[in-house]
C-alpha cells in the first residue's frame, strides 16, 4: 500500500490557461477530457493542478475532489469541455486507505496539528470489530474545523488559523463498508507506538480524519491520522493513474494519447442522439420534444460523426438543455479523437 494523509475539504477547483502542428514548445493547446492524476505527497491539489496544466500546455483545466498536501491519491484533473461536468463527480462515492496513531489527539486530527492529548491504549481484537460494526452504514459526523465549509461566509479554517471554534452540524455520511486491522506497536523514535489501518468506501463528505477520530475515541484512547491515500473516486481507481514524473518524461504531444473522454464524467446519464438539424436547435438551447421518459440526468450525442453535445433533462417529453458545448469544443473534441486513432494506428 502507498502511504499517504488526509482529505480536508472537497471541492471543484478550475484554472484558465490537440497536438499543435510545429507549436512552440510552451504554446497553449485546447485539450478536452479528463487525466487521473497519481498526487503525490507534499502538494496541494491546486498546485498539483498547475503543475499538469503546465506539462500540458493545457488552456483551461480543473480538479475534482480536493486532497491535502499530505495526501496522495487519486485526484481527477478535467480539461477544457470537461471542466462543465467535474462538479458532477463529487457526489461519487470514494475509497481510501488510511492509517491511525491511538493515543494521541491533535488539534487537526492529523499529524499536522499539535498534539493536545495523550492517553494509554489497551484494545483487543472483539473491541475492533464493534468499532468496525459501529461506524459502518449511515452515520453522523461534525465537519472538522480545519475544513473548507464556510460559517458565515467564511470557511472553517480561517476561524481554525484564529484559534476559534465555531458550532457545526453533523451531517449524515454512508460508510459502504470498513475494515480495521490492529497494526500493533511500532517503534518510533520517541517511544513505541499503536497504529491501526482502516480501508473505507464511503459517500460523499465523509471526512477520513474524523472517522478516525470517532474511532479512537470509541476505542477508549484517541487517535489521529497519520496516513490517507484516495484509491478510487467514482469508477476512476489508482491503477489508472499517471504520476508527475510519468508526466514529465512523456513527450509532450502523447500527452493527448491518456486523456480520457469528457464523457466518463457522465456514465450514470441516460443517452440521447439527435441527428444534424435537431442537434443545432439543441445547441442554440431550443427545446426539443420526442417520446422521451421523465429523467434528471441525460447526456445528449449528436449523430454522424457521434458527438457530445451536452447535458439536458426530460420534462412532459420535453428535452431542456442544462450545460452545453460550443462549436468550436465540439469540433476541437472530434480532431483531438482523431488524432488520438491516428495515433494509436500507428
Amino acid at each position: 500500500m502507498k502511504l499517504i494523509a488526509d482529505q480536508k475539504n472537497e471541492h471543484t477547483g478550475v484554472a484558465s490557461s490537440s497536438r499543435g502542428k510545429k507549436n512552440s514548445p510552451r504554446q497553449k493547446r485546447a485539450l478536452h477530457g479528463v487525466l487521473l492524476l497519481d498526487k503525490p505527497i507534499g502538494l496541494s491539489s491546486n498546485d498539483a493542478l498547475q503543475k499538469v496544466k503546465w506539462l500540458l500546455r493545457a488552456e483551461k483545466a480543473g480538479h475534482t475532489g480536493t486532497l491535502d498536501p499530505l495526501a496522495t491519491g487519486v485526484l481527477p484533473i478535467c480539461f477544457g469541455a470537461a471542466t462543465k461536468f467535474s462538479q458532477m463527480h463529487l457526489e461519487a462515492d470514494k475509497s481510501y486507505e488510511a492509517i491511525a496513531l491511538l493515543g494521541v489527539k491533535t488539534t487537526t486530527g492529523d499529524s499536522e496539528g499539535d498534539v493536545v492529548e495523550q492517553r494509554l491504549v489497551s484494545i483487543n481484537a472483539l473491541q475492533i470489530e464493534e468499532v468496525r460494526r459501529k461506524f459502518t452504514g449511515l452515520i453522523q459526523q461534525i465537519p472538522p474545523m480545519f475544513s473548507a465549509l464556510k460559517k458565515d461566509g467564511r470557511a472553517l479554517y480561517e476561524y481554525a488559523r484564529e484559534g476559534l471554534e465555531v458550532e457545526r452540524s453533523a451531517r449524515a455520511v454512508t460508510i459502504h463498508s470498513l475494515s480495521i486491522k490492529d497494526l500493533g506497536e511500532c517503534p518510533h523514535p520517541n517511544g513505541v507506538q499503536r497504529k491501526i489501518s482502516m480501508s473505507v468506501r464511503c459517500s460523499k463528505g465523509t471526512y477520513i480524519r474524523t472517522l478516525a477520530e470517532d474511532i479512537g475515541e470509541a476505542l477508549g484512547c484517541g487517535a489521529s491520522l497519520t496516513a490517507l491515500r484516495r484509491t478510487q473516486t467514482g469508477s476512476f481507481d489508482e491503477s489508472q493513474c499517471l504520476t508527475l514524473e510519468e508526466l514529465s518524461q512523456m513527450n509532450p504531444f502523447d500527452h493527448v494519447l491518456h486523456l480520457m473522454p469528457t464523457e466518463v464524467l457522465l456514465k450514470d446519464h441516460h443517452v440521447i442522439e439527435l441527428d444534424a438539424e435537431e442537434a443545432g436547435k439543441f445547441l442554440a438551447g431550443m427545446r426539443r420534444r420526442g417520446d422521451w421518459p421523465n429523467c434528471e440526468k441525460v447526456v445528449v450525442y449528436g449523430t454522424n460523426p457521434r458527438a457530445l453535445l451536452g447535458t439536458a433533462h426530460v420534462v412532459g417529453g420535453e428535452l431542456i438543455s442544462q450545460r452545453l458545448l460550443n462549436a468550436i469544443e465540439i469540433q476541437t473534441i472530434l480532431d483531438q479523437t482523431l488524432e488520438k486513432k491516428n495515433d494509436t494506428s500507428n
